[in-house]
């Protein structure tokens, strides 16, 4: 995947007297700095530097990359550095006759490195799953082989809900911001105004539509990326216009809380459900963290066993949790649920975008399959 850069250069040129109660002569200076930067390898993200003055005997630099300052020396004025984290970056470079004798050039450099699976291209690689299991059939199935979203399956919610959706979420969703091509289907989160909201996505639904009562649920998908970003592919039972939520129950087979914040970030997913105790709300559910990597670098499967007795919740059919459903107070998870896929911004569960949020953000669908025991 290309990585862009943009470089914003400033250069200043300070003279600067030798800090002895002496001062150093004018003509000891070193003169004329010329400082080039160049891009060495885009694909890598490592800066070249060339400094070059007259009369100077070495040449360094100082920056901060987020983690540690940088203070290099070198005769010849040339330095590199691979950069590994997007920002703006004020790179002081200095021309030297002795150590505390110099003149000097400021470089600000921007360097937008792009998120994985979001520059418009899903990832190639990935954990995949089968078309059939023992013991089950495929009673249902999108593929995103053509080229819009299958109406005949999908609702399109639009707007900015009640109160953000019930979480105080930030984003507007619009039918623009989803779209099926390549066999994918694709939700953007793009950071723009619309309709009084500072952020747009999608939202899709199959009520009222198609609904499944237990079997198993796998979802491949990879996800977006970063603080504020709350992908979510999850369930709500049929009755919700009747009775409301969390009395229609709520199964979550995937949601994920983007940045780094407790518990949570882009390498954690959750699976929970949600109901109704005795007219008190109520949750249960837990969660697991990739061993490398984020969710956005390659596609996983998000997947739910469900039947009469249990939840139980994989990724890449690994077991991560496991809730009982037999017991008295949990009748919700007894009908037919409906799916929902979406990516929120901001809210509750995730907070807001900050500086290190890039957007656009995209999930991207590969495949949805449902089976139930024969």
């Amino acid at each position: 995947m290309k990585k862009n850069f943009y470089l914003l250069i400033l250069v200043t040129s300070v003279f600067i007297n030798s800090c002895k109660e002496e001062p150093v002569e004018e003509a000891t200076l070193p003169s004329n700095l010329i400082v080039d930067v160049t891009i060495h390898d885009e694909n890598l993200g490592l800066l070249s530097l060339n400094a070059q003055a007259d009369k100077a005997n070495y040449y360094s630099w100082t920056f901060d990359d987020g983690s540690e300052t940088i203070y290099e020396e070198a005769t010849d004025g040339l330095f590199t550095y691979e950069f590994s984290t997007s920002g703006t970056y004020s790179i002081m470079v200095r021309a030297h006759a002795a150590a505390d004798s110099y003149i000097q050039d400021e470089e600000l450099v921007e360097i937008a490195l792009p998120i994985p699976g979001n520059e418009g291209e899903a990832p190639i690689s990935g954990y995949t799953t089968p078309t059939s299991y023992s013991g089950y059939e495929l009673v249902w199935q999108d593929e995103f082989s053509g080229k819009e979203l299958n109406a005949d399956d999908w609702n399109l919610e639009i707007g900015a809900g009640n109160n953000g959706w019930g979480n105080n979420e930030l984003q507007y969703y619009r039918s623009e911001n989803v779209s099926v091509s390549n066999g994918m289907l694709t939700i953007e989160a793009k950071a723009e105004f619309f309709n009084s909201n500072n952020y747009t996505s999608s939202r899709i639904t199959t009520q009222d539509k198609e609904s499944f009562k237990y079997g198993r649920i796998d979802i491949r998908a990879a996800l977006p990326y970063g603080q504020g970003l709350w992908p979510a592919l999850w369930m709500l039972g049929n009755d919700i216009s009747s009775v409301g939520w969390p009395n229609c129950g709520e199964i979550d087979i995937m949601e994920l809380a983007g940045g780094s914040a407790s518990g949570k970030g882009d390498d954690v997913i959750l699976g929970t459900i949600h109901w109704d105790n005795n007219g008190s709300y109520a949750n249960y559910g837990d969660k697991t963290q990739l061993s490398s990597g984020t969710f956005a670098d390659q596609f996983h499967v998000f997947s739910i066993i469900w039947n009469e007795q249990s939840v139980i919740w994989y990724l890449d059919d690994t077991k991560f949790n496991e809730v009982d459903i037999a017991a008295n107070g949990l009748e919700e998870f007894h009908q037919s649920f409906f799916l929902i896929f979406n990516v929120a911004v901001g809210g509750d569960f995730s907070g807001s975008p900050d500086a290190t949020t890039y957007f656009p953000q995209k999930m991207f669908v590969d495949y949805v399959r449902v089976f139930q025991e024969q």
